[in-house]
C-alpha cells in the first residue's frame, strides 16, 4: 500500500469539501488497519459534517481502491476547543478564545473572551470581569497557546 497515494486521495477530497488535512495516519490496531483523518476549517464543523464527508471519502477511496486490504476509516475533527495558530487569528475575529500568555498582564496570564481585532503584532481580546466589559491588547510575541474556548 502507497500511503502517500492514499493520503493525497484524501486531501484533495477533503480540500474539495471545502476542509484542510490537518493529519493522515494509517495503524494497525490489531487486526484491523485504521486510517485515522483529521480536519479542520474555520467554521464550525457538526457531526452531520463528518458524517457527510465521511461518507464522501468513503465513496472516493471505494472508486480509487488504493488499500487492498479492508480498514475502517476513522474521521475527525479538532473539536469545539481547537488549538489556533497565531499567524491565522485574523479568520477568528468574532470568535471565544482562550489565551495563555507567556508574561502576564495585570496579574493575569489566562484570559477568555472574544476576539475583537487582529492587528500587524498584536490582538485585541474583549472580556468581562462580572458585569464589566475589558479591553486588553496582547503582542502576538506574548502569546504562549491559543485555542477556541466554549462561552459559558
Amino acid at each position: 500500500m502507497d500511503l502517500s497515494k492514499v493520503q493525497n486521495i484524501i486531501e484533495k477530497c477533503v480540500n474539495e469539501e471545502g476542509y484542510s488535512l490537518y493529519s493522515f495516519d494509517a495503524k494497525k490496531q490489531g487486526k484491523d488497519l485504521v486510517l485515522s483523518v483529521v480536519v479542520d476549517r474555520v467554521e464550525s464543523i457538526s457531526m452531520n459534517d463528518i458524517v457527510a464527508l465521511t461518507d464522501k471519502l468513503n465513496a472516493v477511496l471505494d472508486e480509487n481502491d488504493p488499500i487492498e486490504e479492508s480498514y475502517m476509516l476513522d474521521l475527525s475533527s479538532l473539536g469545539a476547543e481547537k488549538p489556533l495558530k497565531v499567524n491565522e487569528l485574523s479568520s477568528y475575529v468574532g470568535k471565544y478564545i482562550h489565551l495563555h500568555l507567556i508574561n502576564p498582564i495585570d496579574g493575569e496570564n489566562i484570559y477568555e473572551g472574544t476576539l475583537s481585532e487582529c492587528l500587524d503584532d498584536s490582538l485585541i481580546l474583549s472580556y468581562r470581569i462580572k458585569t464589566r466589559e475589558k479591553k486588553i491588547t496582547v503582542l502576538f510575541s506574548n502569546i504562549k497557546k491559543v485555542r477556541l474556548a466554549i462561552k459559558f
